[in-house]
C-alpha cells in the first residue's frame, strides 16, 4: 500500500455510513469525540488483551497477566478491569452505559499518566442517546476482526485515520483546521524523506504529519525508532486528538499543548525536519506583543498576518543541516504588504529557499483557495545532497489532481511521485535520476532570475509555457486552413445577424441603425 494512503479496507466506508447514521442530530464536531474515543478505547483494549493472553500462556513460567509493569515494559497501555472492552460490550444495552464508558476513560487516565487529560469523558451526559451509544459500541466491537495485535493496530489505526478525514469533511471549514488531507502530507513527507533524526511540527493538528512520517520509514524498510517526534498544538481539543491518533499507532512523541508563538514548549529544539501546515493568513496571532522576538531574523512579521512568523519560527528551529517543508497560502509567494516582500527578499538572498511548489485548488476541507509548498534548507552545500547554491527549483503542479466530487480534489500516487521525484533528482538524491527542466512544469532558476522577477516565488513565472506537441502540419498550410475556417465563421455570423433582423422586423420590432454593432 502506498505511504499515507487512506484507501479503504473494504469496510471503512460502510462503517462510517453506519456510525454517521447513529449520529442523529448531533453536530459532527461533537460526535467526532464520541466515535474516536471509542475507537481509541477499542484499540488499547485489543492490544492489552493480546498481551494478556500471551502472559496467561506463560503463567507457568512465572508471568503475571495482571501485573501492569509487564504491559508498560512492552509499550502497551495498562487497561484496568472496569475499562476492558468486553466489560463495556456486555453492558452496551444498559441505560448506564454512558457512565460505564466515562469510568473506563477515567480509569485508563489514572493508570497511564501519559494519557492524563487526553480522553473524552462525557458519555454519561443526558443529551447523548444511550441506545445509540450502545449500538455504536457494538459497531466498534467488529473492528479488528480478531486479528493479531499488530494487524489489529493497523486496522484500527486506518479506521481512525479514515474517520478523522470524514469528520473534517463533514465539519467543512472548521473541521479542516485539525486535519491536513493525506495527499498533501504525503507530498511533503515524500519530498523531505525523513529517514532519521528529529521531526518537528509546531502546529500539528491531529498529528497527521507524524503518522505519515512513520509510514514512510516503514515503507522504505527503515526502523520507526530512527526518528524522534516533537510537536505542539494550541487548540486543547485538537491536542487531545493528536495524542490519541499517535497513541493508537504506538508512536512515541513529545506533543505539547500551548500557543507556539507565545509559549514555545520546545524552545531549544533544533530539528532535522520541520513538517507543518500552519493556519493560513492568521490575523489573530497577537504579533504586536512579539516585535522584539529573536526568531525574526529576516524581519518583523506584520501583526495582521502570521505567515512569515510561522516561516521564521520554522527556520529558527532548524538544525544546521535541517530541511523544512510546509504549506502556505499562495499570497506568501508574492505579497509585498506590511514588509512581507522584504522578509521574503532577505530569505532568498540568504539562499535558504530550496524549492517552491504550486498546488491546485480544492485540496483542503477548510478552504478552496490554491496553496503552495515551501521547502527550505539551512545550507545548500552541506554534503547531504549536491551543492546547489544560488539555485531554487520551481514546480508548477496546478494542473495535477483528480476531482473526487464537485468541490474536492485529490493528488494521485503518480502526481505525488512526480513532484517528489523531480525534487529528489534536482537536489541530487542517490538513484533519483538526472534532472531536466520541463517547460510548464519545472525549472531550476538562478538567484539573478528571481531578482529580475522582484523576488516573487510563484512557479508559473519561471516554468514557462507547456511545450505543445508538433502535429506535423506545415505552418503555411495551417494558417491557410485556419483563416479559411475563420472566414466561413464570419459568413455564418453575418447570415445569423440578417436572420435575426428579419425575424424581429416580422414581429413588428425592426432594428434601427445603431441597435446592433
Amino acid at each position: 500500500m502506498p505511504v499515507g494512503t487512506t484507501t479503504a479496507l473494504g469496510f471503512e466506508s460502510k462503517l462510517w455510513a453506519t456510525a454517521d447514521a447513529l449520529r442523529n442530530n448531533m453536530d459532527a464536531a461533537e460526535y467526532k469525540h464520541v466515535v474516536l474515543g471509542l475507537i481509541f478505547l477499542k484499540y488499547i483494549s485489543d492490544a492489552f488483551e493480546a498481551k494478556h493472553a500471551e502472559l496467561e500462556a506463560q503463567r507457568a513460567d512465572g508471568a503475571d497477566p495482571e501485573d501492569a509493569d509487564e504491559y508498560r515494559a512492552a509499550s502497551i497501555f495498562w487497561v484496568p478491569k472496569e475499562a476492558r472492552w468486553d466489560h463495556l460490550k456486555a453492558n452496551a444495552p444498559q441505560p448506564k452505559i454512558g457512565t460505564y464508558v466515562d469510568d473506563a476513560m477515567s480509569a485508563i487516565e489514572r493508570d497511564n499518566p501519559s494519557l492524563k487529560g487526553v480522553l473524552p469523558k462525557d458519555y454519561g451526559r443526558p443529551g447523548l442517546d444511550k441506545q445509540r451509544l450502545g449500538q455504536l459500541i457494538n459497531l466498534v466491537s467488529d473492528i479488528g476482526l480478531g486479528s493479531p495485535a499488530d494487524r489489529a493496530k493497523d486496522v484500527l489505526g486506518r479506521v481512525y485515520e479514515y474517520f478523522l478525514s470524514m469528520f473534517a469533511s463533514a465539519e467543512g471549514k472548521k473541521g479542516g483546521q485539525f486535519y491536513t488531507p493525506s495527499w498533501v502530507v504525503r507530498v511533503l513527507v515524500e519530498a523531505l524523506a525523513p529517514y532519521k533524526g528529529r521531526v518537528y511540527d509546531p502546529c500539528c493538528g491531529s498529528g497527521g504529519m507524524f503518522v505519515s512520517s512513520e509510514k514512510f520509514i516503514e515503507a522504505h524498510s527503515g526502523k520507526v525508532g530512527d526518528i524522534s517526534i516533537y510537536g505542539q498544538e494550541s487548540n486543547y481539543t485538537t491536542w487531545r486528538l493528536a495524542k490519541m491518533n499517535l497513541a493508537i499507532r504506538g508512536i512515541d512523541a513529545q506533543i505539547a499543548h500551548g500557543d507556539t508563538f507565545h509559549n514555545d514548549r520546545h524552545p531549544d529544539l533544533k530539528a532535522d525536519y520541520v513538517l507543518a501546515n500552519p493556519p493560513f493568513n492568521d490575523s489573530d496571532w497577537r504579533g504586536e506583543l512579539l516585535k522584539e522576538d529573536k526568531r525574526w531574523v529576516y524581519g518583523v512579521p506584520p501583526a495582521g498576518n502570521a505567515n512569515f512568523a510561522w516561516v521564521q519560527h520554522f527556520i529558527y528551529h532548524l538544525a544546521p543541516t535541517g530541511l523544512a517543508g510546509f504549506v502556505l497560502a499562495n499570497g506568501s509567494m508574492s505579497s509585498n504588504q506590511s514588509g512581507e516582500g522584504e522578509i521574503r527578499q532577505k530569505m532568498i538572498e540568504a539562499d535558504i529557499v530550496d524549492c517552491m511548489v504550486a498546488l491546485p485548488g480544492q485540496l483542503f476541507y477548510s478552504t478552496q483557495i490554491p496553496v503552495c509548498l515551501w521547502f527550505l534548507t539551512r545550507n545548500k552545500k552541506n554534503g547531504r545532497f549536491r551543492g546547489r547554491r544560488g539555485e531554487t527549483l520551481f514546480i508548477d503542479a496546478r494542473k495535477m489532481g483528480t476531482l473526487t466530487d464537485r468541490v474536492h480534489r485529490e493528488l494521485t500516487d503518480e502526481d505525488i511521485a512526480r513532484i517528489a521525484g523531480t525534487y529528489h533528482a534536482w537536489r541530487g538524491d542517490k538513484g533519483a535520476g538526472e534532472y531536466v527542466d520541463v517547460p510548464g512544469f519545472c525549472k531550476a532558476a538562478k538567484l539573478e532570475e528571481i531578482q529580475k522577477h522582484g523576488y516573487v516565488l510563484t512557479p508559473g513565472r519561471y516554468v514557462g509555457a507547456e511545450a505543445v506537441e508538433d502535429d506535423g502540419e506545415p505552418f503555411e498550410e495551417k494558417m491557410r486552413r485556419l483563416t479559411a475556417t475563420l472566414a466561413s465563421q464570419f459568413e455564418e455570423g453575418a447570415r445569423l445577424d440578417a436572420a435575426i433582423r428579419d425575424n424581429l422586423a416580422n414581429l413588428g420590432y425592426p432594428l434601427m441603425k445603431g441597435d446592433l454593432p
